[in-house]
């Protein structure tokens, strides 16, 4: 039985800046460098076999960084991308309440039902990310495997595994946080789920 290692890549410079990323690509700030590091450790007594990673920055260098501490390969998969939102890329929420308010009320009230200016369409998102976990797991039946990625990724993917409708999940992935899944066809097991213990609380 696979056992996925689910990885939020490490902080930003965006996520610092509290903007809105989707597919742009702004590198890992050092908070976000020193997280990876701590997930290295953390890793260490009991690796993946090898790391999959979104084709962004900030994801690649995450995994980078923990794959050159404990010796794994990297692959890089463009399909494991966050979540396209077009317009809303590179803006504050409070630019998003500004400038596209019947968005961002509709994203409040309803976040399954809005369609973001210029972004991606939620089935193409969906199928593209199980797509890629799906390549995952055909070529690693057993044993253990690392996916760094995205909140929303990362999120749409375990939304299919256990069975709940939507874009949007109500999983949580904080930056540099470790979760762990049994892939059992017949009943996945969420053996840990937004973890940041590694982390110190400090950084």
């Amino acid at each position: 039985m696979p056992r996925l290692f689910l990885i939020r890549h490490g902080r930003s410079t965006w996520n610092a800046a509290g903007r809105i990323q989707g597919c742009a690509d702004p590198p890992l700030d050092e908070v976000g460098r020193e997280q990876a590091r701590h997930l290295a450790a953390r890793l260490r007594g009991n690796p993946p076999s090898i790391l999959y990673t979104s084709s962004l920055q900030r994801a690649q260098e995450t995994a980078e960084i923990i794959g050159q501490a404990l010796d794994l390969p990297v692959v890089s998969d463009e399909r494991l991308k966050e979540y396209d939102v077009g317009n809303l890329t590179g803006l504050t929420w409070e630019q998003v309440m500004v400038q596209y308010p019947d968005v961002a009320q509709r994203w409040a009230e309803d976040p399954e039902s809005v369609v973001l200016p210029g972004g991606e369409g939620s089935v193409q998102f969906r199928t593209r990310v199980v797509a890629a976990f799906d390549e995952v797991l055909s070529r690693h039946a057993d044993g253990a495997v690392g996916v760094v990625a995205h909140g929303g990724s990362l999120g749409a993917y375990l939304n299919h595994l256990i069975g709940l409708p939507g874009r949007f999940s109500p999983f949580r992935f904080a930056n540099g946080s470790l979760s762990i899944v049994e892939v059992n066809p017949v009943q996945p097991r969420i053996v840990l789920l937004n973890d940041t213990c590694h982390l110190g609380g400090e950084i």
